[in-house]
C-alpha cells in the first residue's frame, strides 16, 4: 500500500465512524419517538430499556452504514478538493480513479461486512427486538391513580378517590367497588385512607378509615330482590394483586419463524418449502374444481356437433328454455354459481395468504444483499460529488447526502412495496433504489472525470446571460 493510499484510508475512516454514529443516533431517536407512547408510563427498568435500544440499533446498522458512506465520501473528497490537494494531485498526473481506487475497496469490505452482519446477527437481534417491544407494547402502565377519575386497570376492581395529598400515598373521599364474581357489587366507602406498597411490590393495600362496606347477597341468576348488608369500620385493610401489572417476558420461540429472524440460509429453505406447499395446493385445488366443473370437458365429447341446431331468431340463451321450466332452471343456476363462489373463496383467500408469505420471505431474502451493495452505490455518488462541489465540512455535504438518501429511500420503500404486492419481481423491487442511484452514479463519476462545473453557480450564470441576451436579441425590432 502506498503512501497515498494510506493518506485518502485516514483522511476518509475519520468522518466515516464520526457520520455513522451520529446517523445511528438519529435513526435511534427516530425509533424511540415513534414508540414513546407504549414506552412511557410502564414502569421499565433501566436495563429494559438499554436492552431495546442496544437490540434496535442492532437493527438500523444497515440503513445507517449507507448513509455514513456517502456522507463521509462526501466530506472526505470535498475536504480535499477544497484544499486544492485534488487539483494538486491531478497535475501530477493521478486520475480521480485512480484516487478513489483504495477507499472503493474499503467501502467493498464494508459492504461485504454489512452482509455478514445482516445474515447473522441482524436476525438475532430482530428476534430479541421485536419479542421485546412485543411485551413491553402488551404490558400494562405503571399502577398511578388520579384524583377524581375512575382507575379500572386493577382486573374485577373500580376504584376513584376525590382528593390525593402531595405524599401521593394519603388519598380521602375513596370509593372501591368490587367487580370479583361469586355474588353482587361490593362498595366500599371511606373519608379516608393511605395506599401502601408490598416490599416485593406484588401487592397494594388500601388501610381506610371512617367508612362503610355494602354488599348485596343474591343469586346473579334470580330476579327476587337480594339481602342488602351495610357494615360500618373505623379501619379496614384491603389488599389488591398487582402481578398483572408486573413486566413479564414471552418465549422468543414464537418470533423465531418469522422471515426477519433468519439467515441467507435458513431463508433458502423456508423458500424452497414454501414453493412445495405452494404447488401441493394448486394441484389439490385443481383436482378439487376440475371433478366439481367439468364445464371445458364437455366440449370434446363430440355433443356438439350431435346437438339441435338453434333457431334463426336465437338471441339468449333464455330462447332456448321453455317457458315452464325458466324459473326453475334460473335458480338453479343462480344457487350453482353461489354455491361455487362460497367453494374458491377460501381456497383463493388460503393461496394468496401462502403466496404473500412466500413473497415476504423473497424479499427479506434480497434485502440482506441490497442493502450491503448499497454502500457501494452510495460511494460511487458521495466521491466524484465531493470532487466536483469542492466544499469540506458538514454543512453542503450533509445538504446533498440527505437528498440522495432520501431519493434511496423512497425507491427502496416503494420497490419493497411493489415487491411485496406481487407488482413487481421480488428481485427488480428490491434492487430498484440501486438500480436508479447506479446511472446518477456513473453520470457524476462522469462529469467528475472532465472538471464538470456542474455545481458552479458562476457557470448557470453565463448560461442564463447568455439566453437572457438571445432572447433580447430576437424581441429587438429592426429599425427603418
Amino acid at each position: 500500500m502506498k503512501k497515498l493510499d494510506k493518506l485518502i484510508i485516514k483522511t476518509f475512516m475519520g468522518p466515516f465512524v464520526a457520520t455513522f454514529f451520529v446517523t445511528l443516533f438519529v435513526l435511534v431517536m427516530q425509533f424511540l419517538w415513534k414508540y414513546i407512547d407504549d414506552l412511557v408510563g410502564k414502569g421499565l427498568d433501566t436495563p429494559v430499556i438499554m436492552e431495546l435500544i442496544t437490540y434496535t440499533s442492532a437493527n438500523l446498522v444497515s440503513l445507517a452504514l449507507p448513509l455514513a458512506v456517502l456522507l463521509s465520501s462526501i466530506m472526505t473528497f470535498g475536504n480535499l478538493g477544497e484544499s486544492f490537494e485534488l487539483v494538486a494531485l491531478k497535475s501530477s498526473g493521478i486520475s480521480l480513479t485512480r484516487f478513489m481506487r483504495p477507499l472503493l475497496m474499503v467501502c467493498s469490505t464494508i459492504a461485504v461486512l454489512a452482509f455478514l452482519f445482516n445474515n447473522y446477527a441482524m436476525p438475532v437481534a430482530n428476534l430479541r427486538a421485536k419479542s421485546l417491544l412485543y411485551d413491553i407494547t402488551n404490558s400494562k402502565p405503571a399502577f398511578n391513580i388520579k384524583a377524581g377519575v375512575f382507575y379500572t386497570d386493577i382486573p374485577d376492581y373500580t376504584i376513584k378517590v376525590a382528593q390525593k395529598e402531595n405524599d401521593n400515598k394519603t388519598i380521602h373521599q375513596v370509593m372501591i367497588i368490587d367487580h370479583t364474581p361469586g355474588g353482587g357489587d361490593k362498595v366500599i366507602l371511606a373519608e379516608k385512607g393511605t395506599m401502601l406498597l408490598s416490599p416485593d411490590k406484588r401487592f397494594l393495600y388500601f388501610i381506610l378509615e371512617k367508612g362503610w362496606r355494602y354488599e348485596e347477597r343474591n343469586n346473579r341468576s334470580s330476579t327476587t330482590p337480594g339481602e342488602l348488608i351495610r357494615l360500618g369500620f373505623r379501619e379496614y385493610k384491603k389488599a389488591f394483586d398487582l402481578s398483572s401489572f408486573a413486566f413479564s417476558r414471552l418465549d422468543m420461540g414464537l418470533f423465531a419463524s418469522n422471515q426477519q429472524m433468519l439467515n441467507v440460509r435458513q431463508l433458502d429453505k423456508a423458500i424452497d418449502s414454501l414453493y412445495k406447499e405452494e404447488k401441493l395446493f394448486s394441484r389439490t385445488v385443481n383436482a378439487y374444481i376440475t371433478t366439481r366443473y367439468p364445464f371445458y370437458k364437455w366440449e370434446d365429447t363430440g355433443w356438439l356437433a350431435k346437438a339441435t341446431p338453434l333457431a334463426a331468431n336465437t338471441t339468449s340463451f333464455k330462447d332456448v328454455i321453455p317457458e315452464k321450466s325458466l324459473r326453475y332452471v334460473m335458480e338453479r343456476a343462480e344457487q350453482n354459481i353461489r354455491d361455487g363462489q362460497n367453494n374458491l373463496e377460501g381456497p383463493a383467500r388460503e393461496f394468496g395468504d401462502k403466496h404473500s408469505t412466500l413473497l415476504l420471505h423473497k424479499v427479506e431474502w434480497q434485502r440482506k444483499f441490497t442493502l450491503a451493495f448499497s454502500c457501494i452505490v452510495m460511494f460511487l455518488i458521495g466521491a466524484p460529488l465531493g470532487s466536483i462541489i469542492r466544499k469540506g465540512g458538514l454543512g453542503t455535504p450533509l445538504i446533498f447526502a440527505v437528498v440522495f438518501f432520501v431519493i434511496f429511500n423512497i425507491f427502496f420503500m416503494v420497490g419493497e412495496k411493489m415487491a411485496r404486492k406481487d407488482v413487481m419481481t421480488t428481485w427488480s423491487g428490491m434492487w430498484l433504489s440501486n438500480i436508479v442511484l447506479m446511472p446518477i452514479a456513473m453520470f457524476l463519476i462522469y462529469k467528475a472525470l472532465n472538471d464538470s462545473q456542474l455545481f458552479n453557480k458562476e457557470f448557470y450564470f453565463r448560461i442564463f446571460n447568455k439566453i437572457k441576451k438571445l432572447f433580447q436579441r430576437f424581441n429587438t425590432k429592426p429599425t427603418t
